[in-house]
């Protein structure tokens, strides 16, 4: 039924002309960060994931302090804990102890991590093993990693994203997405609300976080 619900929503969901005029304004902004995120070297991939992993519930500016830091301080060579660096008020990251220590563990599987990359799964095979394999990474943050190393259509879905496609007409009511049925569920809808609008839905998920972020972010 909920299904169903928001299928019809999005049969009839449009983007409002004010808002399609202002991502004409700024699409060119948001195809250069696309292809900024396409140019990412293999080499920078640890340290994309260090920062999606410290995004949730924390500033994106905070996260990229710290991964600047934990880059300089040669942290995948090393593998020193960074609870100092997390809990420093100057960009304080949230659950900086689970955090830290999540940072440890993937260092520790990173090269599976490398191997799955460069496997002949598909984008959304990835995605899942990631979700599946990496603690602290659900849908959203293993959809945000991939995307951050250019790839492209896979829905970042959280409340923020969510509550612009309800507002749009593609729900009803921000829909339930912790199962990863339910996520990806919500992800096709995004991406039949996407193709009417004739906009790739990455770009729409940059512009939706510009909407509310007031910049493009990574």
């Amino acid at each position: 039924m909920a299904k169903a619900k928001q299928q019809d929503a999005a049969s009839v969901a449009v983007l409002p002309s004010e808002l399609r005029r202002h991502f004409f304004e700024i699409q060119p902004a948001i195809r250069q960060r696309l292809e900024e995120f396409a140019r990412v070297h293999p080499d920078e991939y640890f340290y994309e994931l260090c920062f999606c992993l410290c995004t949730p519930q924390s500033k994106a500016a905070h996260a990229d302090r710290v991964v600047a830091k934990l880059r300089e301080q040669a942290f995948y060579e090393r593998g020193f804990d960074p609870v100092h660096l997390l809990r420093d008020p100057a960009h304080y990251i949230r659950f900086h102890r689970t955090k830290s220590d999540r940072l440890l563990l993937v260092r520790e599987q990173f090269s599976a991590i490398a191997e799955i990359l460069g496997s002949m799964r598909t984008d959304r095979e990835k995605r899942q093993w990631l979700a599946d394999h990496v603690q602290g990474m659900g849908m959203k943050e293993a959809a945000h990693f991939m995307r951050n190393i250019g790839y492209r259509d896979l829905g970042i879905l959280d409340r923020h994203i969510l509550k612009h496609l309800v507002q749009c007409g593609v729900f009803t009511a921000l829909p339930p997405i912790g199962t990863a049925r339910r996520y990806i569920d919500a992800e096709q809808a995004f991406a039949v609300f996407a193709s009417s609008t004739g906009i790739a839905m990455d770009e729409l998920d940059l512009f939706f976080w510009y909407l509310q972020a007031g910049e493009i972010l990574k």
